[in-house]
């Protein structure tokens, strides 16, 4: 008991402290989590026997986090990727495949040798790329989508590949193998019994069940369970759900990681959605740091170090290969700019799969142990540079001004006095109000998808960025009455705000300010008209409330305008005392006049709630009518 708490404070010793300077420093928590992985076992040698059933243990956290991301995709959804599936991710295995078994039929290996390294190879970090891309919040763009259905697609060529692989060694070897792999239990002995008809209709039974199961069996019995208001039998329910699916697809001899994705596709609709993600959540994080944490230990530095120039020159060799099929596959399927990137260098490693095929090549003695040995070392250190591609795809996204595939701007028709860049979320119901109240508008967006959609409606917008000059000159913004800002990037509204304001100083701008930070950098820049996202709508849930603790409606609507008002004024008086680039907390003119500014703000709201109390309004006799969400 002493040895295992010993051994637990040493990694969560690790974990506190590398984890936190590695994204402190920009690295990001996965490259933390390896670097702490390596001071514990290669550098230090604290690890112990305990690391195999680690490991085992560690893995679980992939398992949970395919869960997680399949409780976000309903199933109309992953039939929509359908086409990636298929088509991007079944051609990246393909012919990443092909071609590290070419090169290493070149290096005068055996042709069953040769197949194994380009099955192991072909697959990628699932792990590591889409704990990155949550991370940076990279997952919804077209570049991490891409990312995912090809990693989706390679958890399922996992599939395949162990059942091809005996077929790769020698008959007397795999006899061999068989012999000393005895099933320890009886339901895995009657599946080895079984012929190869009884092993398939075994599997498609097993899937079946999870389908059914997730439909019939798991809604039923998450009600029972939430009956006794017991949070941790919830948690104890969600876990029971992906042990006891992970445990049943390993038996049959599918991959748990995708036995658990299915499950939490088919549970996507479930009311129970959001309550198994917050119970699940927790123990997915830290158990993907522990796996990274003993991918870091399994560096065998040992081997790397007896031919060092040799082992880092396969390893290039691997991230150039895959970098360069990955490439070309962007540009096929016309990935553009800084999502091609994303793309090509995301998914330029070996995955953590890799390390389950070739334990099973060397069981089934296709591989050599000295060869898996270092076939191991490339692919843990193709996963640890990792981070530093995700590194390098930041500093070329920023230095990618455009891509020479993007299509061309559209050509603007007509010029009307009222200009509209963006039309997101935002933008498109500043014009949806403008249009339908008889005035017409000039839309602009870079989404070509956004502005094709907009089409669809009966809304006429047109394709471009609205920063560029050439664009806005084009749109008429000469002659213009109002601009009207709504881009999603907080430095693009900013520029295109000062930008406006140096060309026509009479414009009318309205700009969409992202927080209060912002509103001053638009108020400096020259914005008319500041209006904070979120502003509002807290105002209404605000009102909302008071009216629900004793207040009326009239008097809850009059101290909200007066709320208003006065926020509006103090927040023009604060941007007269913010300092650029200077953080808020070392401005003492602004700490100063922001604490006399919230308790004016408080005296005069107290004020004129007390006067309506002491002045009670009069009944009308007629209830007003509640108000409605927009």
């Amino acid at each position: 008991m002493e040895g295992f708490l010993l051994q637990a404070t040493l990694y969560l010793i690790a974990m506190v402290v590398a984890v936190p300077l590695a994204t402190r420093a920009g690295l990001g928590s996965v490259l933390g989590y390896l670097i702490a992985g390596i001071l514990i076992g290669p550098v230090t040698g604290l690890s112990g026997a305990e690391m195999t059933d680690l490991q085992h243990f560690a893995e679980f956290g992939v398992v949970m986090m395919l869960f997680l991301i399949g409780l976000e995709l309903e199933p109309r959804a992953l039939w929509a990727m359908r086409d990636k599936l298929i088509g991007l991710g079944g051609l990246q295995v393909v012919l990443t495949m092909a071609a590290v078994t070419l090169v290493s039929l070149s290096l005068k290996m055996n042709l069953q040798t040769a197949l194994a390294l380009g099955m192991v190879f072909s697959l990628s970090s699932t792990a590591i790329v889409l704990q990155t891309l949550n991370e940076k919040r990279l997952m919804q763009t077209a570049g991490g989508r891409s990312a995912f259905s090809v990693l989706l697609t390679q958890d399922i060529a996992v599939i395949p590949m162990l059942a091809l692989m005996p077929l790769l060694a020698l008959p007397g070897a795999r006899a061999l193998a068989k012999a000393e792999t005895t099933p320890d239990h009886a339901v895995a002995h009657f599946i080895n019994t079984l012929p190869g008809w009884g092993v398939t209709l075994l599997t498609l039974a097993a899937v079946a069940f999870t389908v059914i199961a997730g439909h019939y069996l798991v809604r039923p019995l998450f009600r029972f369970v939430h009956a006794a208001r017991l949070r941790e039998i919830n948690t104890a329910m969600a876990l029971m759900i992906v042990v006891g699916i992970a445990s049943l697809m390993n038996l049959v001899g599918l991959s748990p990681a995708l036995g658990t994705f299915l499950a939490g596709v088919v549970l996507a609709d479930s009311e129970f959605k959001h309550e198994l993600e917050s119970d699940i959540e927790p123990f997915k994080g830290l158990l993907m740091g522990l796996f990274f944490i003993t991918v870091g230990i399994g560096i065998n530095f040992a081997v790397f170090f007896e031919a060092p120039f040799q082992v880092m020159g396969l390893v290039l060799l691997l991230v150039g290969l895959k970098a360069g099929i990955l490439f070309g596959l962007a540009r096929l399927f016309r990935i553009r700019g800084k999502d091609r990137w994303l793309f090509t260098l995301g998914l330029a490693q070996a995955g953590e799969f890799g390390f389950v095929l070739v334990s099973f090549a060397v069981s089934q003695r296709i591989f050599p142990a000295a060869l898996a040995e270092k076939v191991l070392l490339v692919i843990a250190l193709s996963m640890l540079i990792t981070p530093l591609m995700f590194i390098l795809q930041d500093l070329l996204a920023k230095l990618a001004r455009g891509d020479e595939d993007a299509p061309d701007a559209d050509a603007i028709e007509e010029q009307e006095p009222i200009i509209i860049a963006g039309v997101g979320r935002f933008g498109q119901v500043v014009n949806r109000l403008v249009t339908m109240s008889g005035f017409k508008t000039t839309v602009l967006d870079a989404d070509l998808k956004t502005i094709q959609l907009m089409r669809t409606f009966g809304f006429k917008g047109y394709f471009g960025d609205p920063t560029r000059p050439d664009l806005l000159a084009a749109a008429g913004i000469a002659k213009a009455q109002v601009l009207v800002v709504c881009l999603d990037d907080k430095a693009s509204i900013t520029r295109l705000v000062a930008y406006a304001r140096r060309l026509r100083p009479d414009l009318h701008i309205i700009a969409r300010a992202r927080d209060r930070i912002h509103v001053f950098e638009l108020y400096r820049a020259g914005a008319d008209d500041i209006v904070r996202e979120m502003f509002d709508s807290s105002l209404r849930a605000g009102r909302y409330v008071l009216e629900n603790v004793g207040l009326n409606e009239f008097e809850a609507a009059e101290l909200e305008k007066l709320f208003f008002k006065l926020d509006r004024a103090a927040v023009r008086d604060l941007a007269r005392v913010w300092k650029p680039g200077v953080p808020v907390e070392q401005n003492p003119e602004y700490i100063e006049r922001i604490r006399n500014l919230n308790a004016e703000l408080e005296t005069a709201m107290m004020a004129r709630f007390a006067a309506r109390a002491e002045k009670p309004e009069k009944p009308s006799g007629k209830e007003s009518a509640p108000i409605a969400d927009s």
